[in-house]
Formats: C-alpha cells, structure tokens, sequence
C-alpha cells in the first residue's frame, strides 16, 4: 500500500532542515567528485575504456538501492550529493580527457 513519506517514517511534523541538509549534501558532493576523479584517473592510465566501463557499472549498481533510500530523512541529503558528486567527477573527467 503507497502511503506518503510521512506517515513511513514517524509523521515526522517538524521543518525540513535546509541548511543542515544542504551543507551535508555539498561536503558529500565534494567527497564524490574526487574520489570519482581519481578513481577514473587512475583507471583511465590503464586504459580509458576500463575507467568508462567501470564508472558506467558502479553507477549502474547503486542507482537501484539510491533508488528506494531517496525519500529517507537523513539519507536524502547524502543522496544528493553523492549523485552531485558523481555527474561533477564525470563532467572532470570528461574535460580532462578532451583537453589532452
């Protein structure tokens, strides 16, 4: 039965911590873009086609189980900037290759 996020968690009746929320999210968005960075760095030395197939297969992989946590009070936040994190890390990446 769909019930709103609310009553899932509580009916919790308190504000939505923004500031909080987003300062979370932009120190999780920092963290992912340079451990996406390296990591395709790293494997983009070896061979760029490994660094875009596993890039593609771990993003692939968690997307389900971000999937169903994306309404969760806290774990939201971390969420967004994991998802942040990793489109930045690949736009970085993508830069970096075209401009050598």
């Amino acid at each position: 039965m769909n019930q709103p996020p609310s009553a899932r968690y509580g009916g919790y009746s308190e504000p939505t911590p923004w500031a909080a929320g987003i300062a979370v999210s932009v120190l999780v968005a920092l963290l992912a873009t340079a451990g996406v960075y390296a990591f395709g760095a790293a494997l983009a030395q070896v061979h760029w086609t490994l660094a875009v197939a596993v890039n593609l297969v771990a993003a692939g992989g968690a997307a389900p189980s971000a999937w169903r946590w994306r309404t969760a009070p806290v774990i939201r936040w971390i969420l967004l900037g994991v998802a942040v994190g990793v489109v930045l890390g690949w736009i970085a990446l993508l830069i970096v290759a075209l401009s050598s």
